[in-house]
C-alpha cells in the first residue's frame, strides 16, 4: 500500500509498505481520504509520538470503505490515516454522515469528536450560557461555533484578520475579534466574561483566560499553540470557583473513545443530515502532497478542514462495488 511516513529529519515521504495485520477487535478500512490536524504536524516533528502500540504514521481520521462488508465508515484512529489501507479497532468506526460525500467525511469525526467531548461532555455548555472559541475559523473553531449555537449558547471568538471576523460571523458567532489588534481580556470583560472557553492557545494565554471567566466557569485546554507552560492566577480561579480542564482525544482508551463517537453521533450526524451543520473545506490535496497540506495548517488563515484524498477515484468506485456485490 502506499503511505506517508515521517523519515528521520522529519519531513514526509510517500513509501510502499505492507498492509497492517489485523489485532483482535480489528478491522481493515480501505481508505478514501483523510483529515489532516494539528496533531500530525507535531508528530512529524517529532514532538508529539503515537500512544504505545498505534501505528507510527500520521493521521488521525479517515473516511473509507470497510473491507469485510464494504459499508461506508469513518474511523477515529490513534494513527496510520496517511495510508491507503488502515487497521482499526470496530469500536472507533461510525457510519459515513449522510448530507456530505465521503472524501468530504474525511474530516468529520475528529473535529466533531474533539467538540462534543469537550463542549458537551466535560464543559458541560448549556443554554443561555457564554462562550469563548480560541480560532473560529480552523478546522475545529469553525465546528465549535456552530455546536455551540445549535446548543443556545452565546458564541464569541477570535480570528487571525480582519477578514475572517464576517467568516467567523456567518458561522453563528456573535462577536468575533482580531486576536493580532484586539486587548482580549478587556472585550471579553467588557461583554460580561464567559463561562466556557475553548483554548487551543494554552500556556502563554492562562492568565488571562481565567481573568475572562465568569463564576463557575470552564476553561478546556485542547492545545498549546502558545506554549505548554503559563502563570497560573490561583486565588482569583478559587475566588470564581473556576474549573481547568485538560483534555487530548488521541491517547484515551478505545472504551472512553467508543462513548465520545456514540454521543458525536448522537448529536451531530442528524445536523449534518439536515444540513444545519457544515464542515467547511479549505482544500482537498492527493496523498503525496502531504507535506503541502502541513504548510497550510502551519501558516494558518485557512478556513475549515484540510483534506488528503488517499485512493485514486477509479480505484476507491471500483473496491466499493466489488464489494458490495461480494
Amino acid at each position: 500500500m502506499r503511505a506517508m511516513t515521517i523519515t528521520e529529519d522529519h519531513r514526509l515521504e510517500l513509501a510502499e509498505l505492507p498492509e497492517p495485520v489485523l489485532a483482535p477487535g480489528e478491522v481493515l478500512v480501505d481508505v478514501v481520504a483523510a483529515g489532516v490536524n494539528r496533531a500530525d504536524l507535531a508528530q512529524t516533528a517529532g514532538k508529539y509520538p503515537p500512544p504505545p502500540g498505534a501505528s507510527e504514521l500520521p493521521g488521525l481520521e479517515v473516511s473509507g470503505h470497510r473491507r469485510d462488508t464494504g459499508e461506508k465508515v469513518v474511523a477515529l484512529l490513534a494513527g496510520g490515516g496517511y495510508a491507503e489501507v488502515v487497521a482499526v479497532p470496530e469500536e472507533l468506526l461510525l457510519p459515513a454522515p449522510e448530507g456530505i460525500g465521503l472524501v468530504e467525511a474525511a474530516g468529520v469525526v475528529e473535529v466533531a469528536a474533539t467538540v462534543i467531548s469537550n463542549l458537551v461532555l466535560e464543559a458541560g455548555l448549556h443554554e443561555g450560557e457564554t462562550i469563548l472559541i480560541q480560532g473560529g475559523t480552523g478546522g475545529i473553531g469553525s465546528v465549535a461555533i456552530q455546536i455551540a449555537r445549535h446548543l443556545g449558547a452565546r458564541v464569541l471568538t477570535t480570528v487571525g484578520s480582519e477578514e475572517a471576523i464576517a467568516t467567523a460571523r456567518a458561522l453563528g458567532a456573535d462577536m468575533a475579534w482580531n486576536r493580532h489588534t484586539t486587548d482580549l481580556l478587556e472585550a471579553v470583560r467588557e461583554t460580561g466574561g464567559v463561562d466556557v472557553i475553548l483554548d487551543v492557545v494554552g500556556g502563554q494565554a492562562l492568565a488571562d483566560h481565567v481573568g475572562m471567566l465568569r463564576e463557575n466557569g470552564r476553561l478546556v485546554i485542547i492545545g498549546t499553540l502558545g506554549g505548554a507552560s503559563g502563570e497560573l492566577p490561583i486565588g482569583l480561579l478559587m475566588s470564581k470557583r473556576g474549573r481547568i480542564i485538560g483534555t487530548t482525544l488521541r491517547s484515551r482508551p478505545v472504551e472512553m473513545k467508543h462513548g465520545i463517537l456514540e454521543a458525536t453521533q448522537y448529536l451531530v450526524w442528524p445536523l449534518l443530515a439536515s444540513g444545519e451543520l457544515r464542515i467547511p473545506i479549505h482544500t482537498r490535496l492527493p496523498l503525496e502532497q502531504a507535506a503541502e497540506a502541513h504548510d497550510i495548517l502551519r501558516t494558518g488563515g485557512h478556513l475549515g478542514k484540510v483534506i488528503l484524498e488517499v485512493a485514486r477515484p477509479a480505484e476507491g468506485t471500483r473496491r466499493g462495488r466489488r464489494r458490495r456485490g461480494a
